[in-house]
């Protein structure tokens, strides 16, 4: 009997308690440092804890939707050389959404081509930047998903199906987790906008998405099998954080 014969509430398969480890280990690597290294260290915690922020966002969304679903939290793939770090992986009986959550600052643009553009102001200057477009480094990890997806199918009418009807059963989604600045998306691509939004959005986000036409609408035992198979890909992120 799959899990959703008994739960009717989101179920996270997945935790992930890796970030909190940094920051206890970057805290006992402070005592050791200068005071340069301090600072720089000091700053790096900021950064991590305000993501850990964003993410608990993020879960407390997902936990409250009253929506069935799989969440795997921090999945770590990898497939023929490449490897991707997914923040939140959501599987539904509709369709699958593969979440990154981002925690910009100061003012958001994203531009007619597709470019995002910071604005920040300190101390009476203004700065603007830009900055790698989130939109682009979730569609890498959609066809890391796909490429290993497309190898578990032999079958050539199965594949070519898969394949055809991919992104419409996985959905990219950037959520601004900690955004409190003003997000003009007033001349971005619909493409783009529609995958960009506010912790505060995602649920009726997914909702939407699972209405639409197209929509699968799979076996619980389907979609158990499916969160097992990534669980089963996950694998431990060789990155050493502590080297810089």
């Amino acid at each position: 009997m799959g899990l959703f014969d008994k739960i009717k509430e989101p179920v996270f398969l997945k935790d992930s308690t890796k970030d909190e480890k940094i920051v206890e280990e970057l805290e006992w690597l402070s005592d050791l440092a200068n005071e340069n290294g301090k600072k720089q260290i000091k700053q790096e915690i900021k950064r991590i804890k305000y993501g850990i922020i964003g993410e608990k966002k993020i879960e407390f969304e997902l936990k409250n939707s009253h929506i069935p679903m799989f969440v795997i939290h921090d999945l770590y793939l990898e497939h023929d050389g490449l490897s991707a770090q997914i923040d939140y992986l959501v599987l539904t009986k509709k369709r699958f959404f593969v979440i990154e959550c981002k925690n910009f600052y100061g003012n958001l643009t994203i531009c007619d081509n597709g470019d995002f553009i910071r604005t920040v102001s300190y101390n009476g200057t203004t700065k603007k930047e830009r900055v790698y477009s989130p939109i682009t480094q979730n569609r890498r990890h959609l066809e890391l998903i796909r490429a290993m997806r497309l190898n578990e199918h032999n079958n050539f009418i199965t594949k070519a199906l898969f394949d055809k009807y991919f992104y419409e059963n996985y959905r990219s989604i950037v959520v601004l987790a900690n955004y409190k600045g003003f997000l003009n998306n007033k001349y971005a691509p619909k493409e783009i906008a529609e995958q960009v939004i506010n912790a505060d959005q995602l649920i009726d986000y997914i909702r939407k998405a699972n209405s639409e036409k197209g929509a699968n609408d799979l076996f619980e035992k389907q979609l158990e099998d499916l969160a097992q198979y990534f669980i089963k890909c996950d694998k431990e992120n060789p990155a050493a954080y502590l080297e810089k």
